[in-house]
């Protein structure tokens, strides 16, 4: 469209020449004690031309005057153009592991004035994983006063760090931050705090979190019992040495939980030390009519307290329908040898070792031998117990 008007421009101009060829009139110009004279078009020709010169002059001028802020625009995109290439190298160097290069990088997006709140971010995971910790530090102050994206970058950098070096409250004050800045419901976040709280042994907040996950879809469903079983189990060894507040966990467990064997059997070995065989008794019982378990049948034999018959007889009728647990094997050979029972303690523990010899089951031949005044049986027996010290009592 330009171009069409330049061309009827030049027509018109052609167009004019060509009538003032033709016309016969002259310009007069009187300035005493000058005179010139000449004809209209040559007038018209340099009146044209001098308009052509001021306007090339004004804009050769305007040009000039801002030439200095061309040049400091100029300067400015191919510093910033250089400043993004330097960033997106370090994000490169970081993600393959080069943790040297990623800082290096970094540093010089910043030095040039790439302003994004990433570059700090990235120098500072890096300068972490250099176990470089003050240089850490000074890249997160670079990264303060940022937008609030930004600011969520360097809350959960500084909350990452704090959990590599066990520093479980400091990295939960970070996520405390992060909520007061506006930040919720945040993924990322709360696996960090999953973290945080299994560091701090907060058990019930690792509960908590884990049900936020997984109503997030955010956790996998086998992870997220995996995660319960570790904080239920927690929460009975922190309270191993108080019967009461180990009851009252004990209540507060899920009851698909606690057919759980490793939970059945911390439990219930907790409350044998306590000197609760009832309820020791109890939890192994419930959790072995539900699933059978080798190693809670073989805790059944430390129960050595309360109805003692009543238990070898729920103990026989599990052998009828387990006959080679050697496990429940060893339990009723305990119990009575603890009752007295030597004969039939005798049978169990021998068929327990046929089955699988353990350093439990040849104490207890031992000490049935010691009951039977036979030392020197005892003393072999004892001796063939040293060697399976690796193995559990």
């Amino acid at each position: 469209m330009k171009f069409l008007f330049w061309l009827l421009g030049l027509f018109a101009l052609a167009v004019a020449l060509a009538l003032a060829s033709h016309n016969p009139g002259y310009m007069l110009l009187v300035y005493p004690p000058y005179r010139i004279e000449m004809s209209l078009t040559l007038f018209l020709l340099l009146l044209l031309a001098l308009l052509v010169f001021s306007h090339l002059a004004v804009q050769l001028v305007s040009a000039a005057l801002r030439l200095p802020a061309y040049v400091r625009q100029f300067r400015s995109e191919r510093a910033q153009a250089r400043g993004r290439s330097a960033m997106m190298e370090a994000l490169s160097a970081f993600f393959e592991g080069r943790y040297a290069a990623a800082e290096k990088a970094a540093a010089q997006a910043m030095e040039l004035g790439e302003a994004s709140g990433i570059n700090p971010i990235i120098a500072a995971r890096a300068a972490h994983e250099l176990r470089e910790f003050d240089k850490r530090d000074a890249y997160l102050a670079a990264a303060e006063g940022k937008t609030v994206g930004e600011a969520t970058m360097r809350l959960m950098a500084t909350t990452k760090f704090n959990l590599d070096q066990h520093q479980p409250q400091q990295a939960l004050n970070s996520l405390n931050a992060l909520r007061e800045a506006g930040v919720k419901n945040h993924v990322g976040a709360l696996h960090l705090e999953l973290k945080a709280q299994q560091q701090a042994r907060n058990w019930d907040a690792v509960l908590d979190v884990v049900s936020q996950l997984e109503r997030r879809a955010a956790m996998d469903a086998t992870a997220a019992e995996q995660m319960r079983q570790q904080a239920w189990l927690e929460k009975i060894r922190a309270q191993a040495q108080d019967a009461q507040a180990l009851q009252a966990v004990w209540k507060n467990i899920p009851v698909e939980f606690r057919r759980h064997g490793k939970i059945a059997a911390v439990a219930a070995r907790a409350f044998i030390i306590l000197g609760d065989c009832q309820s020791a008794r109890q939890i192994l019982t419930d959790s072995l009519d539900e699933q059978w378990d080798s190693d809670l049948a073989m805790l059944y034999g430390d129960c050595l307290a309360g109805d003692m018959v009543g238990q070898i007889e729920q103990a026989e009728r599990w052998l009828r329908q387990n006959p080679d647990d050697a496990g429940l094997l060893l339990a009723l050979g305990k119990l009575c040898l603890h009752q007295g029972l030597w004969g039939k303690a005798q049978n169990y523990l021998d068929a327990s070792i046929s089955v699988n010899p353990t350093r439990a089951a040849y104490t207890a031949l031992g000490q049935l031998a010691e009951k039977l005044q036979k030392p020197d049986a005892a003393f072999g027996y004892f001796q063939k117990a040293m060697g399976f010290a690796g193995q559990e009592k």
